[in-house]
């Protein structure tokens, strides 16, 4: 199963199960090294980074967005 795959099904859960799932994950990196964890943030970045360019990630306008967090809110 790739990344995309197991992310895909995550989203499928309830919002409180996802979040108890993102606070194991979290607190496995406690056992990391300061060196490790600033790979893995570096290596992040560097994919976020690349998202744009390759289509897989879309933009929005700001008022956009904005408006959406507005209409959530509500």
């Amino acid at each position: 199963m790739t990344i995309e795959e197991l992310e895909k099904e995550a989203m499928r859960l309830a919002p409180e199960v996802r979040a108890h799932l993102a606070s194991r994950l979290i607190s496995s990196l406690d056992d990391l090294s300061d060196s490790e964890v600033e790979r893995l943030w570096l290596d992040e970045a560097v994919r976020r980074d690349a998202e744009p360019d390759s289509g897989l990630a879309g933009s929005s306008p700001v008022e956009d967005v904005i408006a959406r967090a507005r209409a959530r809110r509500a």
